[in-house]
């Protein structure tokens, strides 16, 4: 069902989130913030959506308490600023990489050419020892923050990631010291260091981090360049001179000033001049859109040809484009249902792999071979280090942060998770007519002179007497007389006729412009052009009557065409399999008309904005999973009844809280693509989970010497510390396959 997003969501960042075991206890820290509502924290962008009435330090020290820091996210952020601190953050991680590898990479070699003395021996009495504290340095300089965070998990009564690399890497080391201090007394078979394992553990697993960080943030590139849309300064109209301000100093009301091939600075309305618009990165529309004077035009979009004055009519984070950001992370950020089981999982995943862990040590232990004590250590510090749940809870945030960003690239701003989820499963669609099927603006479509008048005089007369009437018809005819530059009459005695139409006199004729009742009701004969007021009727057509002086002179027919491409669109749709019905407070002439123009067989017809949820309803209690295609306004309850409500809006009708899933653009074409986006993000979340589940299932009773009995085989610990930061390196590049996806 339809939910709307909160307006007092605060947005966080948060610092030492390195596993998915970390979601639940951000989770629950702020959760426990008086006057929150809901919290959803994405591991994907190490993010957390807080909606309720707390105060944001409040938060901030709940998540500081809970072992974790985090700072508030305002405004739109500078791009490249960001872009620069995830490049610090992976050039730090691949230099912890490259020290730890390095000399790893040099004991391995040492030990494998018979490099270095026995420890027993009167060379090896000092060098192990130097060894021992280099390999603690190296352990504190690329793993320092394993351990602090392993240490604050702890002193929270949790476990993390950070608890099982530093038990891993923590127990090598150990165990390696107690080899060298207690190397005459130990079985020699248990006579082994594994100061290399320790250190090669760690340098695949910042390998591992560092290339996540590189592949994570390529999944928020729609966001980044939505951002870089934002000018950073606009040129405003002062006392009649042109002066270039920081965006934030530009105030409502303000004049600005737009040359050819400048983004437009803030929201506003056209005052002077012409020009075409690139507004392709808001609404996906390729085609520049003309702009004339009364035109809205949208913070962010590229000015083309003409040079122009508007005025500022929403600024900072009213704009759409900042409306348009904060609806994409709102939706990276929210979880659909696969992702909540997720959580759960990983929540007491790290726990149940300590107590394996030492479940494998005392097996081994206990009925191993010699050196037992040796086979016992190995197998449960694999064990702790292959078993990291990163996979796992990067499996479904990353996926919908791609998919929802790859939208936004499309003009379709998804609004929240569950709606990605759900809209592949969608087996009915109810569309509205006006302005989802249709293009909601009347145009004249016959102009037809039964009398002696020809065909421009009967527009020029119509016009006249239109031009007093506040009928959303009137608009149509008007514009129609000024496309043909057409000079309007002057009339007097106006008078409108709810229902029927309107009544003038042009000098001293009597003018009558309406349908056929309004001729009955004034005794107007009309009952020869029947045949061809019902065939108008029969297009869809609205057919008005113009009357001078009780006798017919002319037939106007306004019309609301279909869109070009709805009818491709519906074809789409039923070729998905997907019930297609329009619902409509129309007629049910012109609704029957406009459906097989469409290629709708079902029709709903007379039905009031109100009475449309309750077809919704009664199509949910036959079973059927329904989507409901609106203008966000008028069809606000069917929409917030829908599984899924996708309201057709435009580049700056982004505030429609009753939808799912807005189109910016306007075209039908545009449903199919969200279908088809949801059927692939729920395949590509699918193939993460089996996966990681799948990884964690084979690589633990591996790990813990499941192979050994049968076929000698263990896993060696460095070689499973690089299968763990790989795995979570395939997640991240699987669920970046999205961003290509075609169509």
């Amino acid at each position: 069902m339809s939910t709307g997003i909160n307006s007092e969501a605060v947005r966080l960042s948060i610092l030492g989130m390195r596993c998915a075991g970390c979601v639940s206890a951000v989770e629950g820290a702020l959760a426990a913030v008086a006057g929150v509502t809901s919290v959803s924290v994405n591991f994907a962008d190490h993010s957390a959506q807080v909606t309720g009435s707390a105060d944001p330090d409040a938060l901030k020290q709940a998540v500081k308490e809970a072992g974790y820091d985090a700072a508030v996210m305002e405004g739109l952020e500078d791009p490249a600023e960001q872009e620069a601190q995830e490049m610090q953050r992976y050039r730090q991680l691949m230099k912890k990489a490259a020290v730890a590898g390095a000399f790893g990479a040099l004991l391995m070699l040492a030990e494998h050419f018979d490099g270095l003395p026995e420890m027993g021996s009167k060379t090896g009495q000092w060098l192990w020892p130097e060894i021992a504290l280099v390999t603690l340095s190296i352990l504190m300089y690329s793993g320092w923050h394993f351990y602090t965070g392993a240490v604050k998990s702890l002193t929270l009564g949790q476990a993390n990631m950070d608890t099982l690399i530093a038990l891993g890497t923590g127990s090598a080391w150990l165990y390696s010291c107690i080899v060298i201090d207690y190397y005459d007394t130990l079985p020699s078979l248990a006579k082994h260091a594994y100061f290399e394992a320790a250190v090669v553990i760690l340098a695949f697993i910042n390998l591992g981090s560092a290339l996540e960080t590189l592949a994570r943030g390529r999944t928020s590139g729609a966001i980044r360049q939505l951002i870089g849309l934002q000018p950073r300064t606009a040129r405003v109209v002062r006392n009649g001179e042109d002066i270039d301000i920081p965006i934030e100093e530009v105030g409502l009301g303000e004049t600005l000033r737009v040359r050819p091939g400048e983004k437009i600075a803030v929201d506003g309305v056209l005052l002077e001049g012409h020009s075409a618009v690139d507004e392709s990165m808001l609404t996906g529309e390729s085609l520049p859109v003309e702009k004339s004077v009364g035109a809205e035009v949208v913070a962010g979009t590229m000015n083309q040809t003409g040079s122009f004055l508007f005025t500022a009519t929403r600024i900072g984070r009213d704009t759409a484009l900042a409306q348009i950001i904060k609806s994409v992370r709102q939706a990276q950020g929210s979880k659909p249902d696969i992702a909540r089981l997720a959580d759960k999982i990983a929540a007491v995943f790290v726990p149940a792999v300590v107590a394996v862990s030492v479940v494998t040590f005392l097996i081994w232990y206990v009925f191993g071979p010699d050196p037992s004590l040796g086979y016992a250590f190995v197998t449960s510090m694999t064990v702790l280090v292959i078993a990291c749940p990163c996979a796992l809870g990067l499996a479904t945030p990353i996926s919908v942060m791609v998919a929802v960003g790859r939208a936004a690239q499309s003009g379709i701003l998804i609004r929240n998770g569950d709606a990605l989820q759900t809209a592949g499963k969608l087996t009915c669609l109810i569309l509205d007519k006006t302005g989802t099927v249709t293009e909601g603006k009347p145009v004249v479509a016959v102009i037809e002179a039964t009398g002696d008048l020809d065909e421009d005089r009967v527009l020029q007369l119509a016009a006249s007497i239109e031009s007093g009437s506040e009928h959303p018809l009137a608009a149509s005819v008007l514009a129609a007389a000024e496309r043909k530059q057409l000079k309007l009459e002057k009339m007097t005695q106006f008078e409108a006729i709810a229902g029927f139409g309107v009544s003038a006199l042009c000098g001293a004729q009597r003018i009558l412009f309406g349908n056929k009742a309004l001729m009955d009701a004034k005794a107007i004969r009309f009952t020869r052009y029947n045949n061809r007021l019902e065939k108008l009727s029969a297009l869809g057509q609205t057919p008005m009557l113009l009357a001078v002086d009780d006798a017919i002179v002319g037939i106007i027919a306004v019309a609301d065409p279909i869109k070009k491409d709805s009818a491709v669109a519906v074809e789409r749709l039923k070729s998905l399999g997907i019930r297609v019905i329009m619902v409509t407070g129309d007629n049910q002439i012109t609704a029957h008309a406009i459906a097989k123009q469409a290629g709708i067989t079902e029709v709903n017809a007379q039905v009031l904005p109100q009475d449309k949820a309750q077809v919704v309803k009664a199509l949910q209690q036959q079973g059927e999973i329904v989507g409901m295609v609106g203008d966000g306004i008028n069809d606000a309850p069917a929409l917030v009844q829908a599984d899924v409500g996708l309201a057709i809006g435009t580049g700056t009708d982004v505030a429609i809280e009753s939808a799912d899933v807005v189109i910016l653009q306007g075209s039908l074409l545009k449903v199919p693509e969200v279908i088809a986006l949801s059927k692939a993000t729920v395949t590509n979340i699918k193939q993460n989970l089996l996966g990681a589940f799948f990884y964690n299932t084979i690589s633990i009773p591996v790990a813990a010497g499941l192979l050994y009995p049968l076929f000698g085989i263990l896993l060696n610990p460095m070689i499973a510390g690089a299968a763990m930061a790989m795995s979570s390196l395939t997640v991240v590049t699987n669920a970046n396959r999205l961003r290509w996806m075609k169509w």
